[in-house]
């Protein structure tokens, strides 16, 4: 018996906000230009949004309207906040992408008919049983209960909900199976005026009931925003800068990640295609019955289209020789993905939020 927790954290928390930006810069420029190559970095606090990174690109993308519209799609509106859509100001620090890096992208040095990797990684996907998504049960939970905040907030049924919030869910497994959940943490941005009494009656009598479902229980240790209050919330208190949750983004701590963030970069960038790849085929393996849980790691060398190694991993769960012979089956190469996936569509700000796996629509979870 084990216990495993996952966290998720809502479109609000300060560090999606600036993912969710560098992700709309990504596919405003998809959109205008297929070929462009986007590394976007954001940074936001206070009143302040800092776009910086590399951007090669036949696209023209006003990034005023779009950082605004972006932020004013996630909800920071209110106008007697320092970091709001319509008054903060806007930092543009973009170049070209190097040369050298260029030329590596646009061709193999060995090969130079295929698109080289963009730079060197490891990349991890995973896949498991124990949901019909295909994903760890803690983290499927996590996201659904910062999915529901927001989808509460935005109906305008709980008023006094803001934009920022987390949660956490610890689930117990016996024989390797989950069993039942044992504590679940939220904390979620309110209204001043709005009691900790409040918070914890809607979180612990109607979100949690309704968006775990057959895992509400009773018996669940519930932690409504366990520091106190959480008016002050959101960029106008805390700091956000992408690609610091990858962890949320992927398995929730359930199996391995390779280091690269996703969110900001186009897709010859390995760090998103080849763990999007990597994905898509330890569902497959999941899928046709060779293990209950797979895990596949890839690696590149920048300028070079094949992998340095693939391995794939079935935990004991599954046959290893039939599982290494199925994955054979796959062309890792960047390019290949590409074109495997469509991937150069402007389809980017839909992974933002609520992880980047497990979600039906996206290409690499299709079946």
């Amino acid at each position: 018996m084990w216990t495993t927790t996952s966290e998720s954290v809502s479109e609000g928390h300060p560090d999606k906000v600036c993912d969710y930006i560098a992700d709309s810069v990504v596919d405003a420029h998809l959109a205008g230009d297929t070929g462009s190559r986007v590394a976007c970095e954001v940074l936001c606090k206070g009143n302040l949004v800092v776009v910086a990174g590399e951007i090669t690109s036949g696209a023209e993308v006003d990034y005023e309207r779009l950082v605004r519209g972006a932020i004013r799609e996630i909800g920071y509106t209110d106008e007697a906040e320092p970091f709001c859509a319509a008054s903060l100001q806007i930092l543009l620090a973009l170049t070209r992408q190097s040369s050298e890096i260029g030329v590596a992208v646009d061709r193999d040095r060995l090969d130079v008919s295929t698109p080289g990797a963009g730079d060197q990684g490891i990349m991890f996907g995973y896949a498991t049983d124990e949901t019909q998504e295909l994903m760890p049960l803690p983290i499927v939970l996590a996201h659904a209960l910062t999915r529901g905040l927001a989808d509460d907030r935005r109906a305008g049924g709980v008023d006094w909900l803001r934009p920022d919030a987390k949660a956490q869910v610890s689930v117990v497994y016996e024989d390797g199976r989950p069993h039942h959940v044992s504590h679940v943490v939220v904390s979620t941005q309110h209204r001043n005026g709005a009691t900790a009494g409040d918070v914890h009656d809607y979180v612990t009598g109607t979100l949690g009931p309704r968006v775990l479902g057959r895992w509400f229980d009773p018996g669940i240790t519930f932690l409504v925003n366990p520091s106190g209050s959480f008016v002050q919330g959101g960029p106008s208190a805390d700091c956000g800068v992408t690609g610091r949750k990858i962890i949320v983004d992927s398995y929730g701590g359930v199996g391995h990640h390779g280091g690269g963030a996703f969110s900001g970069k186009d897709p010859s960038k390995v760090d998103r295609s080849g763990a999007y790849f990597c994905r898509y085929v330890a569902r497959a393996l999941v899928e046709s019955a060779l293990a209950r849980r797979a895990e596949l790691q890839v690696s590149y060398a920048i300028g070079h289209a094949a992998p340095v190694s693939v391995r794939v991993e079935t935990f004991g769960t599954g046959d290893d020789a039939a599982a290494a012979r199925f994955v054979e089956q796959f062309d890792f190469r960047p390019g290949q993905i590409i074109r495997a996936l469509d991937l150069l569509r402007p389809i980017y700000r839909l992974t933002t939020n609520y992880g980047h796996f497990g979600r039906p629509g996206l290409p690499w979870e299709r079946a």
